[in-house]
């Protein structure tokens, strides 16, 4: 099995609550909360940068 070596956001600053990001030799992206390093949630490319963009356009309510 594969070693990953996560590496920090660099959006997550010095704050405790951080979000890391590796990818695996196929390619895949693995990306895990500080908070919660067990759950590891698996992408590709093309899949987050939909995801992100989705997140742009989307108007947040402050409710």
């Amino acid at each position: 099995m594969q070693t990953l070596h996560w590496q920090k956001s660099s959006y997550s600053g010095d704050s405790s609550n951080c979000v890391y990001v590796t990818a695996s030799v196929t390619g895949t992206l693995h990306l895990r909360e500080s908070d919660q390093p067990d759950v590891i949630l698996t992408t590709t490319a093309p899949g987050l940068h939909t995801f992100i963009c989705a997140l742009k356009e989307r108007k947040w309510d402050d409710a």
